[in-house]
């Protein structure tokens, strides 16, 4: 039998099945309707909270006793802080010789690599002879 034979016999044998499972037995039908749902499954929906009323003349007194509790807090925290870091490292200070970091400014987008005077840490003794095998390669 030739190879064209027998595409003139199972070609409509086989498109007779496919029509059959897609459209009789529902399977096409079946697929619309999950791609519908997938689609509609990514909506977003924004919800907005009402903003709260200003503070009344009797809040104003609940604002003072909040901000001395907080006062007492921080200060209590800070005790317990010093208390702490006078006897840790046995009297080592760990920031002794360091400087606070320099601050400065980069534009929106731009990566924050450190202050630009700032030297930076010299690297070059942490991959050994590196530099001197890709002299020899090159």
């Amino acid at each position: 039998m030739k190879k064209s034979d027998l595409k003139t016999l199972i070609k409509p044998l086989v498109k007779e099945c496919i029509h059959e499972v897609l459209l009789e037995e529902g399977l096409l039908s079946t697929i619309v309707t999950e791609v519908a749902q997938g689609m509609q499954g990514g909506l977003i929906v924004e919800s907005r909270t009402p903003r709260s009323p200003p503070p009344s003349r009797g809040d104003e007194r609940m604002q003072r006793i909040n901000k001395e509790t907080r006062r007492q807090m921080s200060s209590h925290r800070h005790g317990l802080m010093d208390a702490i870091g006078r006897d840790a490292y046995n009297g080592v200070d760990l920031f002794e010789d360091t400087q606070p970091i320099r601050e400065h400014k980069t534009g929106r987008g731009q990566p924050d690599l450190g202050h630009p005077e700032d030297a930076g840490v010299d690297i070059s003794a942490l991959v050994g002879n590196a530099a001197q095998v890709w002299k020899a390669i090159k």
